[in-house]
């Protein structure tokens, strides 16, 4: 249609235009992690039929949201992956929560993501290897599910390039849950409380695809928060800023608040040491464990697994990213994970073979096991027990809260 220039238009018109067209493209503003966003359908119980439609009818729940970061992630916002393509709305997040935690997804109705990605243990499993049905265990290590949302390409050795790849995989994995892609649609389609869901939700009927993007909408608003790092950094970086400077009322207010987080989250001397540590070009553990989730997001090879080679036992070896690329530059390395939260998520590294955050540093201390393909980031560290202990005090120091959960309302 023939569109006016302004000078023609009535500005009137104009104002009335925007306002009637404004609820189209409004987008709340949400903080991941202080919302209300995985606390599940009002009620208790079983999740009604009626319940929800009542949810479903409000219109809230199906305007797009404009995800914010917590304070120490947020630094981060500019690397949020699968918005455009997969836009937050609650509606989405809920649908996405009852199918993380719905064992139904699983071909004996024993297993639900959450078994091997649990609340309680960071979203990861305090077991070497996940356990799929009939008590199967995997080769892998189950990696944290939170902080998702500035991750792209998913599982250890980065076989699947969006999250929504990723949330399906399981279920057709023989040794996870077991089912087939079809087989779960199928079942799903038979439960009305999903079936309504996923109508008013896509406009379509269940497939694997939109379960996909429902339970990688959950997962991107499982983020952790501020940890006492971040609340020491924040009152230092202000610190240095207002040196020397009468302070107005606002700001004063500000170093207040400040400084009653850091009494809320202290930070040790022990910590404060690591942190010197970890930062500086003789640990160098920023070569890999960079930017605001702590992870480069690549692929290397730290000697974990790699005796095998010694012990002529090639055949058993996981080759990580090399299956993925065939690039022999790619043997035995596995994605860096991050380090927020990592207090949460023993057992360590892609198999699971190192207990606690001590051996973890222990082995880089030792510059990893020797193999034809170990990263030339990785080298033998001159550090004493005592600055192992800092390190590990800051790694732990790492932690933020995770947003709370709602585990059951699941429809009936």
């Amino acid at each position: 249609l023939p569109v006016k220039r302004p000078s023609q238009q009535p500005l009137l018109s104009i104002v009335a235009t925007v306002l009637l067209l404004a609820p189209c493209y409004a987008h709340e503003r949400v903080v991941l992690g202080k919302s209300d966003l995985l606390a599940g359908i009002p009620g208790e119980g079983a999740l009604t039929l009626d319940q929800n439609k009542a949810w479903l009818d409000e219109p809230k729940n199906h305007a797009p949201l404009k995800p914010r970061l917590p304070v120490g992630l947020d630094a981060g916002r500019a690397d949020i992956k699968g918005l455009e393509e997969n836009p937050l709305t609650r509606a989405k997040i809920e649908l996405g929560r009852q199918l993380y935690f719905d064992p139904r997804l699983s071909i004996d109705s024993s297993k639900s993501c959450a078994s091997c990605h649990d609340p309680d243990h960071g979203y990861s499993t305090p077991t070497r290897f996940g356990v799929g049905v009939k008590g199967q265990e995997g080769r892998r290590n189950s990696s944290a599910d939170y902080n998702r949302i500035l991750s792209k390409a998913q599982f250890w050795d980065g076989r699947v390039s969006t999250l929504e790849i990723q949330a399906v995989g399981p279920i057709a994995s023989p040794s996870e849950m077991g089912f087939t892609h079809e087989a779960c649609t199928d079942r799903l389609n038979g439960i009305e409380g999903y079936r309504i869901q996923f109508e008013r939700i896509f406009d379509d009927s269940i497939s694997i695809e939109q379960i996909g993007k429902a339970i990688a909408s959950f997962e991107r608003a499982i983020v952790s928060g501020p940890s006492a790092w971040d609340h020491y950094q924040r009152l230092k970086t202000f610190e240095e800023l207002i040196a020397g400077e009468e302070l107005e009322e606002d700001d004063a207010a500000l170093l207040n608040e400040l400084k009653l987080a850091i009494d809320q989250y202290p930070l040790s001397e022990s910590a404060i040491r690591g942190a010197e540590l970890f930062f500086s070009d003789r640990a160098g553990c920023v070569q890999c464990h960079v930017g605001a989730n702590f992870t480069d997001e690549q692929f290397h090879n730290l000697g974990v697994g790699m005796e095998k080679v010694d012990e002529l036992e090639v055949e058993t070896i996981d080759w990580g990213r090399f299956i993925v690329t065939s690039d022999d530059a790619d043997r035995g390395a596995f994605k860096t994970p991050t380090l927020r939260n990592i207090a949460q998520t023993a057992p360590y590294m892609h198999d699971g073979s190192l207990e606690t955050l001590h051996e973890v540093v222990e082995w880089y201390v030792m510059g990893g096991h020797k193999n034809p393909w170990l990263s030339e980031k990785v080298e033998a560290l001159d550090l004493d027990s005592y600055e192992i202990d800092d390190l590990v005090a800051f790694l732990e120091s790492l932690t933020g809260d995770l947003p709370p959960v709602e585990r059951g309302r699941l429809p009936e």
